[in-house]
């Protein structure tokens, strides 16, 4: 009985960090390429890539009975990307965006 608590658990876990690496990706893709040039964070086809392979990591790391169960090496990696870009990389593109935009703080 528990071991199938912790089993759910986990699976609820491992598909709430999809969640936050398909955002990660989305926010990649909706800025504009001179955006990631003007922050200073490489470029938008590098940081797309990365938060693709963000993706499949966590999607190849679903365990079973949601998907084949993966490593939890790939889960782990796929997060630690899409952690990066969510907390360094889209700050400094809404900074950027922002400011391009005429907002004032």
């Amino acid at each position: 009985m528990i071991a199938l608590i912790q089993m759910w658990i986990f699976v609820v876990l491992s598909l709430a960090l999809l969640a936050v690496e398909i955002w990660a990706l989305i926010n990649a893709l909706r800025f504009r390429p001179d955006a990631y040039i003007a922050a200073g964070k490489r470029t938008k086809t590098f940081w797309g890539i990365l938060t693709g392979v963000a993706v499949l990591l966590g999607f190849l790391s679903l365990p079973y009975p949601v998907g084949r169960g993966g490593s939890m090496l790939f889960m782990l990696a796929g997060i630690i990307i899409a952690g990066i870009f969510l907390a360094d990389v889209l700050p400094a593109l809404k900074h950027v965006m922002g400011r391009a935009q005429g907002h004032r703080y």
